[in-house]
């Protein structure tokens, strides 16, 4: 990709900032936002950041029609020297482009794009809440939007990055959820779209997870989609078991998403010495090990949540009790491990975390 400056605009009226207290799930956004601009035999170009805003879309634009558009999702911390801290962003924009080649998009350069995002952080810097177990949740996403109603690749694109205020997710600690175990839907099979992070996979989720709220679950746990009886992942988090002093976790298929928490779990286990193997699980073998006692815990793991302890299973309308209902002593380690790493409380042995600490230069070439 050639090299082009970042042309700034900023925003000179400025919302007001909700209380940290108060911050919910992707309802606030910041001042600004970047936007870059592709056009088949031009490549990227036109790289912005601009005032947050609405933006204009032709009716006939590819990805109404034909969902041609992927997303990332990382977050951004204030440690308490009051650096602003990302945590493997480069794994992100990695994975966003595995995902891009999926859907027959385009490929952004993953500096480039690390560059505009640090330029918009400083920018937006005072948007970052500082309460313990809050964020500046960061969403790269890519869209099709070339006008055209016949099947095929778009032509054009935008690639953007907006920026929004999150909360704690444990707002009283962390504690498990309960989770319905969906055997009527299928959320993806090998070799269609599951691997990577686009709006479709998630779309085709919808019903299920509307029918787990209304009997009180809050995620579901997807089986395969073909013989409908080895676990996949949970609607926003994979998933990992502790049997018999083993961590499992199901192996990637081509319909799993290649988390980037998921594979610092992994990681860090390993630094442990603890046991961890990836394989196929069926839901039988999860069931006889609850009834044997050999289940020990387990955990979903997410950007949004980070870990998140399993204390029931929903299966066929049979309840299965995870640990009693409560978190277990491997998801609270890797929790306050793996988030005091991200804060910059705890030592970061593997070089996850990119901090930046002074303002760079606007319009820097990049």
């Amino acid at each position: 990709m050639t090299k082009q400056t970042i042309k700034i605009v900023l925003n000179k009226n400025k919302k007001e900032k909700p209380e940290a207290q108060q911050l919910e799930f992707g309802k606030v956004f910041t001042d600004h936002m970047f936007i870059s601009e592709y056009t088949e035999g031009i490549g990227w170009f036109d790289h912005q950041i601009v005032p947050y805003e609405p933006i204009a879309f032709d009716p006939a634009a590819t990805v109404f029609h034909y969902g041609q558009t992927v997303f990332e999702g990382l977050k951004a911390y204030v440690d308490k020297n009051g650096n602003v801290r990302l945590f493997r962003p480069e794994e992100n924009m990695k994975r966003l482009n595995l995902s891009a080649d999926r859907l027959c998009m385009p490929r952004f350069d993953v500096e480039t794009a690390l560059e505009a995002l640090k330029q918009l952080l400083i920018i937006d810097r005072e948007w970052i809440p500082s309460l313990e177990g809050t964020s500046l949740y960061i969403r790269p996403f890519m869209v099709a939007t070339e006008p055209y109603l016949g099947v095929a690749p778009s032509k054009k694109y935008k690639f953007m990055i907006i920026l929004s205020p999150v909360g704690s997710y444990y707002k009283e600690g962390i504690k498990p959820i309960k989770i319905l175990v969906e055997n009527a839907y299928v959320r993806a099979v090998s070799g269609g779209t599951g691997m990577a992070k686009t709006a479709g996979n998630y779309a085709s989720g919808l019903r299920a997870q509307e029918i787990a709220d209304q009997k009180g679950y809050s995620q579901v746990l997807w089986l395969d989609g073909i013989e409908r009886k080895y676990i996949e992942e949970v609607g926003s988090m994979n998933v990992f078991f502790k049997i018999n002093g083993e961590v499992i976790t199901p192996m990637l298929n081509g319909s799993i998403l290649d988390g980037i928490t998921r594979k610092s779990i992994i990681e860090l286990l390993h630094h442990w010495k603890i046991p961890v193997i990836e394989r196929k699980i069926s839901m039988k073998e999860i069931k006889d090990a609850i009834y044997s006692g050999e289940l020990e815990e387990a955990f979903g793991t997410g950007t949004a949540a980070v870990i998140s302890p399993i204390g029931e299973l929903n299966w066929n309308d049979e309840k299965l009790s995870i640990n009693r209902g409560l978190t277990g002593d491997i998801s609270k380690r890797l929790y306050d491990t793996l988030t005091g790493i991200q804060n910059g409380d705890v030592a970061d042995p593997f070089g996850w975390t990119m901090q930046i600490d002074n303002p760079v230069p606007v319009q820097q070439i990049i």
